[in-house]
């Protein structure tokens, strides 16, 4: 199956700040993440899970938003810009969140990043603004939490990544960046299950990382 959207804004930061600045391009390094940025690495970089286990592979390479979660929060009263709460790549038309582990991005031409599971919001992002961390959690009818501060990833393929641009007529201008996602068949009830991450990480420390299994939640950047 696949589905495409576009992508709209990309960011980067060379120091473990919750904002990144947006670029004009970001250069994603196969197995490292995003060139020149904080959390490039292949282990981990996250401040507090370097504390626990520095020697833990970095599953959060590359975080993605999608654009209608700012629409959401707009609609809400919190204004918040992409990079704001620390995307590497801002994606309209794509619904993330509910991606399966192990679903295959292709970015730009070449670039290929794989969802390795859901970022879990912080209560750093109050720190954007009061009341944003709730803002951005739900819960479905049968009261299950639903996190939808978007998803982290593994560089599977190096490449370019540049943000769609428009002209002053509004028609799509210079390169357009298609996201293209072919789905491994992991249902997405699949993602909440607490072994999910231990699965996970035994898959990608034997090499075995076509038979990923969904279920990691990440923490704070």
């Amino acid at each position: 199956m696949e589905m495409r959207g576009i992508v709209t804004v990309v960011s980067v930061s060379a120091t473990h700040t919750m904002q990144k600045p947006n670029a004009e391009r970001i250069r994603l390094l196969a197995g490292l993440g995003v060139e020149g940025d904080a959390h490039m690495g292949k282990t981990v970089k996250h401040r507090s899970r370097m504390a626990r286990d520095p020697s833990q592979p970095n599953l959060r390479q590359v975080h993605l938003i999608h654009a209608e979660l700012l629409d959401e929060l707009e609609g809400k009263g919190f204004s918040v810009a992409p990079g704001r709460m620390g995307e590497n790549i801002t994606t309209r038309g794509i619904d993330l969140v509910a991606l399966p582990a192990g679903t295959k991005l292709r970015l730009g031409t070449n670039a290929v990043v794989e969802v390795t599971g859901l970022r879990n919001p912080c209560v750093q992002l109050d720190g954007i603004k009061p009341g944003l961390m709730n803002a951005v959690l739900d819960r479905d009818a049968e009261e299950n939490l639903i996190r939808k501060a978007g998803v982290m990833g593994i560089v599977i393929v190096a490449g370019e990544v540049r943000p769609r641009r428009r002209n002053s007529r509004g028609a799509a201008a210079g390169r357009t960046c298609a996201v293209e996602t072919r789905l491994n068949g992991y249902s997405h009830m699949d993602r909440q299950s607490r072994d999910g991450q231990r699965r996970f990480l035994d898959r990608f420390r034997h090499g075995r990382m076509g038979d990923a299994h969904a279920g990691d939640i990440f923490g704070t950047r």
